[in-house]
């Protein structure tokens, strides 16, 4: 199982999809699950409604 997880309390960069397409291609070739894992662990960091579009 291969896995992407990008930070909750920040922006999508470059270097995350990066990371996130390299990982689904290589799932795919493996014939493998892709794991996308979401948590929110750093209360101190989180912006409010971040989840939200604007």
């Amino acid at each position: 199982m291969l896995r992407f997880a990008p930070s909750p309390t920040g922006d999508m960069h470059i270097g995350n999809l990066r990371a996130a397409l390299l990982n689904f291609i290589t799932a795919k070739r493996l014939q493998r699950p892709l794991m996308v894992r979401i948590e929110d662990t750093d209360t101190a960091r989180n912006i409010p409604h971040k989840d939200k579009k604007s």
